[in-house]
């Protein structure tokens, strides 16, 4: 049984039962909407959906960026470039995507709608677990009142937020960070032709950046700003106005500040930061994804880590069918220290994007002397890795 039907809890599904395996995925939500704007799905993620069967199915709605452009935001000038587009794939074996969310979850529902033995249960909120000889019994509530689901084993796949995480001992709490980020998807046809390009653009200023890119196969550009900000709203997301996030790129540049301009709506979602759980597994239930390791979006490598953990979780059950404590064992093994990797440098790109002054100066120098080919050797440890 797995707990959330996100990108990871879906690809953990899926990979699965392409391992032999039933799942199902038990989803507190009573419908799933397409919510979320535009993720980028590096070689590392992107190996493993091929895997599991989803390329044609993805293919009329992703995009190839052929390049990611790294630009000064007060006055548009390039500071440095890296070529990816057909060279990702031969660099390390798989593309390079942006699509969609709701596009990417879609494509994970009907794979997993499709198969005999995945099955979605919507309106089940995960409340408790009991463990015993025979697996695991966990406790939802649904519409109705209380209902009991039986498996082998539980997979957490339920978030920054988990109940699960919680259940197994550890409830340390999520802190704001200090950042909002500003999410809109906007038609291809208002923005600047040179925006429906297939190019990643990162925009970098004071306590700030900018980053979009087109989706849904270049009809649509997916633009995230994210900022310096406080908040004081219960929850974690809420509306965002158009003028208040133009008021906050006041002193840039107008091509950035035009594109924005296009966007009637946005959505505000608070960036709340948690460590990585300190035991992930105990006996038949673990956890994944952010439920395990949160990952701030500084390094585009949240759902993608989440992906990993599907293919690694799945592998280690493969091996030990009749175990499931050890085989989670041997996931959390496996899976830790690339995870943290991920987090820490994550964080610390949070930190370099925003930078003004002379520390900006410095690191826009360091960006142009790297030159676009180093820049991207710089992630072969990310994008190169492979489940086996």
């Amino acid at each position: 049984m797995i707990a959330g039907a996100g990108i990871g809890g879906l690809a953990c599904a899926l990979a699965l039962i392409r391992r032999g395996f039933r799942a199902a995925v038990l989803e507190q939500a009573e419908a799933l909407e397409p919510v979320g704007a535009g993720i980028q799905l590096s070689p590392n993620a992107t190996r493993i959906l091929i895997d599991l069967g989803l390329a044609e199915r993805l293919a009329p709605a992703v995009v190839a960026p052929q390049e990611i452009r790294v630009l000064r935001s007060h006055n548009a000038r390039e500071i440095v470039r890296a070529t990816i587009g057909p060279g990702a794939a031969f660099r390390y074996g798989a593309p390079y995507w942006v699509v969609h969310r709701g596009d990417l979850q879609a494509a994970l529902l009907e794979r997993l709608q499709a198969s005999p033995d995945g099955a979605l249960h919507l309106g089940r909120r995960v409340e408790d677990f009991a463990v015993h000889a025979h697996g695991v019994t966990v406790e939802t509530r649904t519409p109705v009142g209380t209902r009991d689901e039986h498996g082998i084993a539980l997979i957490g796949a339920d978030g920054l937020w988990s109940r699960i995480r919680g259940r197994l001992g550890d409830d340390t709490p999520a802190k704001f960070c200090g950042r909002t980020a500003w999410r809109a998807t906007v038609s291809a046809d208002l923005v600047p032709v040179e925006f429906r390009e297939p190019i990643t653009w990162l925009w970098l200023g004071r306590e700030a950046h900018l980053v979009h890119y087109p989706v849904r196969a270049g009809a649509a550009v997916n633009i995230v700003a994210i900022i310096r900000d406080d908040w004081q709203s219960p929850g974690w997301s809420e509306p965002g106005g158009s003028a208040d996030i133009l008021a906050r790129f006041s002193g840039w540049a107008a091509e950035p500040r035009a594109l924005m301009a296009t966007a009637d709506s946005w959505a505000k979602w608070a960036l709340f930061d948690r460590p990585a759980s300190r035991t992930w597994s105990a006996g038949p239930v673990t956890l994944l994804g952010d439920a395990a390791h949160p990952i701030l979006p500084f390094l585009a490598q949240g759902g993608a880590m989440a992906i990993e953990d599907a293919a690694v979780l799945a592998d280690c059950l493969a091996r030990s069918p009749d175990q499931p404590p050890l085989a989670f064992e041997t996931y959390e093994g496996m899976r830790r220290s690339r995870t943290l990797r991920v987090a820490r440098e994550s964080r610390n790109n949070g930190w370099v994007y925003h930078l003004s002054g002379p520390a900006a100066l410095a690191r826009n120098i360091a960006l142009k002397r790297l030159s676009g080919e180093k820049l991207l050797t710089r992630y072969d440890w990310l994008y190169d890795w492979r489940p086996d």
